[in-house]
């Protein structure tokens, strides 16, 4: 038996249902629930689903890497820790900078400079600082600039795990994304053997299409294999859209994982 949980984002699959009925269905299937951007959700109806809540956005606008943006990022990531707290949800994911309603960034950049990277570090530590006394956990999520989300600063998985160690704190972590990670840089089961230490949350589809485990090319079953004999213990997420039935491909990530 695994010692991590399989949690499945709300956001992609059951689209024909309202939000909190998908969260119902999840949960109703043994996951933990992820989901997306609160601002504009029935946060009284997602309490009353019952459901876990496992992780959710945990800004609302801002950056990483310059005064201002970290400001705001910093301003509506308090706003996000009442949410999480109502909520019940322990991981708050966060990304370079702010992302627009197509995953483009909101400041994108070309090249990260030297002073780009400490300013992110001590916008991390702040946050983390946050975090500490909400008694929560910050994630940072690696993204790929290929296909989904091209001129994010900090996307590769290199890059947010440098970010996470320079803070070194528990309550700052990575959410390693192996879908983009594949994308990216691929050697997957010696990226996660390197981050173990810094990871607060996995989360999973497959290459290319973004569907769910079994349908690119990633084999899903060796990175479980890999995750049980390192003795991972937290969550791995399904952040991927169907590729065909919902319930189909809820099945082929918990077979994949189990």
């Amino acid at each position: 038996m695994s010692g991590y949980r399989l949690a499945v984002c709300a956001e992609m699959v059951f689209l024909d249902l309202p939000f909190a009925d998908r969260v119902r269905r999840i949960a109703e299937r043994g996951f933990e629930v992820e989901m997306w951007n609160w601002a504009g959700k029935d946060l009284d109806a997602l309490a009353a689903t019952g459901a876990t809540i496992s992780s959710m956005t945990g800004y609302l606008r801002g950056t990483l890497a310059d005064p201002a943006g970290a400001d705001e990022l910093l301003a509506t990531a308090r706003l996000s820790l009442e949410v999480a707290e109502r909520l019940g949800c322990p991981r708050l994911n966060v990304h370079g900078t702010g992302l627009d309603d197509r995953g483009l960034p909101v400041v994108p950049a070309a090249v990260v400079t030297p002073a780009m990277w400490f300013t992110a570090v001590r916008t991390l530590t702040r946050l983390a600082e946050l975090g500490e006394r909400a008694g929560r956990v910050f994630t940072l999520e690696n993204l790929n600039t290929a296909v989904d989300h091209p001129g994010v600063p900090f996307a590769r998985a290199a890059d947010t795990l440098a970010l996470v160690e320079a803070v070194g704190s528990p309550h700052l972590r990575m959410n390693l994304d192996l879908y983009h990670a594949q994308i990216g840089e691929g050697n997957l089961i010696q990226l996660v053997e390197r981050a173990l230490p810094w990871i607060g949350e996995i989360q999973v589809a497959d290459v290319p299409g973004r569907c769910e485990p079994g349908t690119g090319e990633i084999h899903y079953p060796a990175v479980a294999a890999a995750l049980h004999r390192l003795g991972y213990q937290g969550v791995v997420g399904l952040e991927s859209w169907a590729a065909g039935e919902d319930d189909r491909a809820l099945e082929r990530f918990r077979h994949a994982f189990t």
